[in-house]
């Protein structure tokens, strides 16, 4: 397995990915109200330290400073508009001016070009690039949550030949979308359960969503705006309480994977048994020695029983509704439509010799 390991990491390319910061925790309004009450802060300050220090100012038309003057000074110099009438003429009026004021102003500034950047150039460069981006996502997967585990799941579908740049990854955290974006994926930062943002993400034309937050409830609502969006889109959950595995169905999710339950088997299995957990670890990765395929059964495979069937074990098949369990392997014939869940030597690993 861990030959695999290598081998997924010298076939992966230079990372290419993209973080599009879509939503945000602070909507649009309270992010231009914290704003203003900053620079609102600031401009107050800067009324002060002229107040204190008027005695420093010199009014070139009447010679008298007054409130007004204060107040009409402080917003030509935080907006550098300078027109002369009222100058600094003390040395202490000119290292304040330079020491406070200056900076003060710089910092009002950055706040207006960031805020023009973000509400105006930011908007408009995201939303060119996730147009381009939405022209080309198609049969592509969207990972909702994007924690450790939806990591693995990643590299299982490019190991398995899945495209990178066909990967969606939204998650809350601003770290791990950067991270999905380091891997080479398509990084969405929101949350996951907004109807706008799995629009973005084009989950209608999806192959799959895997739905894998850190909140069972958040999972379920996700699921339903899924729905809502796409009726065919294949959903896969993640699903940590037992109690939420049927909410989870009757969502409308496709298929249900619990953690907990898989990891207790795996647990259970190793008190017993030394070697049973490995080989199953080693069945579920793609760089391990056998691997676990599903596929439809060709022309050659009708009418053979499924021990018949040389191109590997077949160890259940789907036919119309019907499980068919390994021990009918002998009997059962295999008919046009089914569906063959078998075990294969990995392409990965060829066979020693003799």
């Amino acid at each position: 397995m861990a030959d695999g390991k290598t081998r997924r990491r010298t076939r992966r390319r230079k990372p290419s990915g993209l973080v599009l910061h879509v939503n945000s925790s602070l909507s649009p309004e309270k992010k231009l109200l914290v704003r203003g009450a900053i620079i609102l802060a600031l401009v107050f300050t800067v009324m002060g330290i002229f107040w204190f220090d008027r005695e420093g100012l010199k009014d070139n038309l009447d010679g008298h400073i007054s409130f007004s003057d204060i107040l009409y000074f402080t917003a030509v110099t935080v907006t550098t508009v300078g027109y002369g009438d009222i100058v600094p003429v003390s040395d202490t009026a000119r290292l304040i001016d330079a020491f406070a004021v200056t900076p003060i102003r710089i910092f009002i500034w950055f706040i207006f070009l960031g805020t023009a950047y973000e509400f105006v150039v930011q908007k408009i460069v995201e939303d060119f690039r996730m147009s381009r981006i939405q022209q080309n996502l198609r049969d592509h997967v969207v990972l909702c949550g994007f924690g450790h585990s939806a990591m693995i799941a990643a590299q299982e579908m490019i190991a398995k030949g899945h495209p990178d740049d066909r990967i969606v990854a939204i998650d809350v955290s601003e770290e791990r979308v950067r991270a999905a974006a380091d891997a080479g994926f398509i990084g969405l930062l929101g949350d996951a359960t907004s109807e706008e943002l799995l629009t973005k993400a084009c989950v209608e034309s999806a192959k799959a969503v895997l739905v894998n937050t850190r909140r069972d409830d958040t999972n379920i609502l996700v699921i339903l705006t899924v729905r809502h969006l796409s009726s065919r889109t294949r959903v896969v959950a993640s699903i940590r309480d037992e109690e939420n595995i049927k909410l989870a169905r009757l969502s409308g999710a496709d298929l249900v994977v619990t953690p907990t339950r898989i990891g207790g088997y795996l647990l259970a299995d190793a008190v017993a048994s030394q070697h049973a957990t490995p080989f199953l670890c080693d069945l579920m990765s793609t760089g391990g020695h056998m691997v676990m395929t599903e596929r439809p059964a060709g022309p050659e495979d009708v009418g053979r029983t499924m021990a018949q069937v040389p191109s590997g074990v077949v160890v259940h098949v789907h036919s119309n509704g019907r499980e068919i369990p390994f021990i009918d392997r002998e009997r059962y014939v295999i008919r046009e439509g089914d569906r063959l869940l078998m075990i294969c030597p990995s392409p990965r690993h060829k066979p020693e010799p003799g």
